[in-house]
């Protein structure tokens, strides 16, 4: 498998949150719900995305950006401008108070806000669940990354504009994947750029060595692998192989070989309903026994508590 197409893998929305929100200047609403990726599409108007760490964010209609992680961040027509309303957790949302708004600013199927011909319109939508984005995808993502419209002309924009309105019979799951198809389009641009902070494994692929044992372990994580027979197939000695991989990937190749095989098991235990025994034949353990002491060890859950969380 491709190793980005591996990592893209990863969205599968179930029942996402999105919400057409259209505003008048002055406008600022502060976002506190711990959303494990909320994706924000600027379809008129100028707005800023401010994290309460890091660099702040400018965004123009056709604009995308999104932000990865639990940390608060306000989003704007001007910096300055105070939260109006605090968004919360399940999408509920209050007055910076902490009063609820009760629906005040409900604006109509999936539309919030001031009126539903503001001059600022944003398209957004949230992954509600951890368990809907791979771990590994989110640690390959900055906190807050954008694309203009520039680099990134996205013609299921106004797919999503005239979807997210509608209330239809498995409305949800057109939203949803809309919803997947637009992160994945816009990650692919992004992971293609030079600044990218792709992850270490990802820009360790372009190595002669490195690359070429990352691959092998990514395309037959199953395989039994030894350290020996990893040096051969990279034509370097077994101390060679460590220090090099070590030095780029940021780990030694067993113990990738262990978080890799853990982390495909973490999403088959998501989003199949294989056994516990065939996962483990699937990911390189030979019993479910011993996948679920190495689960335990690493994500302090045991396998089947990993799914009923999921």
């Amino acid at each position: 498998m491709d190793p980005l197409a591996g990592l893209l893998e990863g969205p599968r929305a179930r029942g996402a949150f999105l919400v057409r929100a259209c505003f008048d200047p002055p406008w600022s609403i502060r976002v506190e719900d711990r959303a494990p990726l909320t994706v924000m599409l600027l379809v008129r108007g100028d707005a800023w995305v401010v994290p309460d760490h890091g660099k702040r964010l400018q965004l123009r209609a056709g604009d995308l950006a999104i932000a990865r992680g639990f940390d608060p961040y306000t989003c704007a027509d001007d910096p300055d401008t105070p939260p109006q309303a605090l968004i919360l957790p399940r999408g509920a949302c209050a007055r910076p108070d902490g009063r609820p708004l009760n629906g005040s600013m409900d604006l109509g199927v999936r539309s919030w806000g001031d009126r539903l011909d503001g001059s600022t319109v944003f398209l957004i939508g949230t992954y509600l669940l951890h368990g809907e984005i791979s771990n590994r995808l989110l640690d390959a993502l900055p906190p807050l990354l954008s694309l203009t419209a520039e680099e990134w002309p996205n013609p299921l924009t106004p797919v999503l504009m005239e979807e997210i309105v509608r209330d239809e019979p498995g409305q949800e799951v057109v939203l949803d994947r809309l919803l997947d198809l637009i992160v994945i389009s816009a990650l692919r641009t992004w992971f293609s750029r030079p600044e990218a902070a792709a992850p270490t494994w990802y820009k360790a692929l372009a190595d002669p060595v490195v690359g070429r044992v990352l691959r092998l372990l990514q395309d037959d994580p199953a395989h039994p692998w030894t350290l020996n027979a990893l040096a051969v197939k990279a034509g370097v000695s077994r101390a060679a192989l460590v220090r090099r991989f070590t030095e780029l990937v940021g780990e030694p190749p067993m113990t990738y070989l262990t978080n890799w095989r853990l982390a495909l098991a973490a999403d088959l235990l998501r989003d199949t309903e294989d056994t516990i025994g065939a996962i483990a034949r699937r990911v390189g353990y030979g019993s479910p026994f011993t996948l679920s002491s190495a689960f335990k060890r690493v994500y302090g859950v045991s396998p089947q508590e990993h799914r009923g969380r999921a």
